[in-house]
């Protein structure tokens, strides 16, 4: 009898044994990654990804598809299409700088930058990557084919605290990430489709002319520049390097639908008589700023040095020092928001409150 006790105590160690053979634990998972992150780190390292952002931030969720490429040491292509307006907007990274690009506008901004090192990007890989390995106090759990990770949220805007990041079990590819904000409400979520490491790249793929052509004119550039971010004047007197586009009419008044706590509005102007029918909004009480709207009739645009800033369905640039001023494109529409005393936070809240705003 005793000797049957043994034989059953042994057969159920081993059974324990192979049943915990290759289930892995939350540590043993991070050190993967850390390895993962370093072959990306190697000058093999790249990756290609697609699937579905939906953000939650308005009265209607709003759906974008999202493209990523990445190519050692800092080559970057990130596509951004609007599934309900049909408008598409690009990022990106090479060796003459970053830049946002809208090529059915054949309109860019050009711009020397460190982005994205310095900023996190919920599509971006790498950031997921960051944020899992940086955690200490990360959650780990499994959900069938998936590692399931619960971290802190390091994006640009502080309404993001919390994310989950699901990581298929074989390869550690993503599969999905969820943002959300201090009461857990689900503000950013994002599915890929599609995602595969060591993709071969044609050698153009990060070429801004390239990119530029998939959806507008061949003829379309970037403005030069002097040393203060204005536009070089040719001779003749046309802005060099850019073709005059069309007027493309007037677009109204467009009023942000989120205005900070403690300003007010103090007037609204159209500009009269100019041709890209300019409008300045003014606020004023514990932060003064401006808001300035055109259509430019340039094809193309490139400001001085500044950072990139993710507002979510498009890519901001904020320049200026003591006064800033976030500049971003939308269904052709050129935004500016100027202040000396606005938070970035606050800017970036009324420029998304601005997206699903029409003309009055």
């Amino acid at each position: 009898m005793r000797r049957i006790t043994w034989v059953l105590a042994i057969i159920m160690s081993v059974a324990l044994v192979l049943t915990g053979c290759g289930k892995k634990d939350a540590a043993s998972v991070v050190k993967d990654l850390n390895s993962v992150s370093d072959k990306l780190e190697s000058k093999q390292g790249a990756y290609q990804g697609s699937g579905t952002m939906t953000l939650y931030t308005g009265e209607q969720p709003q759906e974008y598809k999202v493209e990523v490429w990445y190519k050692n040491p800092s080559y970057y292509r990130i596509s951004l299409s609007n599934v309900q307006k049909d408008v598409k907007q690009i990022v990106l990274r090479n060796d003459e700088g970053v830049f946002v690009l809208t090529p059915s506008l054949g309109k860019s901004f050009r711009f020397q930058s460190d982005w994205p090192d310095s900023q996190g990007q919920v599509y971006l890989y790498q950031t997921l990557l960051k944020g899992i390995v940086s955690d200490n106090n990360r959650q780990f759990v499994e959900d069938g084919d998936n590692y399931v990770f619960e971290v802190a949220a390091n994006y640009q805007s502080s309404a993001l605290v919390r994310q989950k990041i699901w990581l298929a079990k074989k390869t550690y590819e993503p599969k999905q990430v969820q943002v959300s904000d201090s009461e857990a409400k689900v503000v950013v979520n994002v599915t890929f489709d599609s995602f595969k490491f060591d993709p071969e790249f044609a050698a153009d793929s990060f070429d801004m002319q390239k990119n530029m052509a998939t959806g507008s004119p061949s003829e379309s550039t970037v403005a030069e520049v002097d040393e203060n971010g204005n536009p070089v004047v040719a001779e003749d007197g046309e802005q060099a390097g850019q073709p005059v586009a069309a007027e493309l009419g007037d677009f109204g008044i467009i009023e942000p639908d989120y205005v900070p706590a403690g300003v007010k509005l103090k007037d609204t102007n159209k500009i009269e008589g100019s041709k890209d029918h300019a409008v300045l909004i003014r606020y004023d009480g514990i932060y003064q700023y401006t808001i300035m709207e055109a259509r430019p009739l340039d094809r193309a645009v490139s400001l001085a040095p500044g950072s990139v800033i993710d507002l979510g369905f498009t890519w901001a640039l904020l320049s200026g020092d003591e006064q800033q001023t976030l500049t971003w494109m939308n269904e052709g529409v050129e935004y500016r928001i100027t202040s000396d005393n606005l938070p970035v936070t606050e800017m970036m809240q009324i420029a998304a409150s601005m997206e699903e705003q029409s003309g009055k």
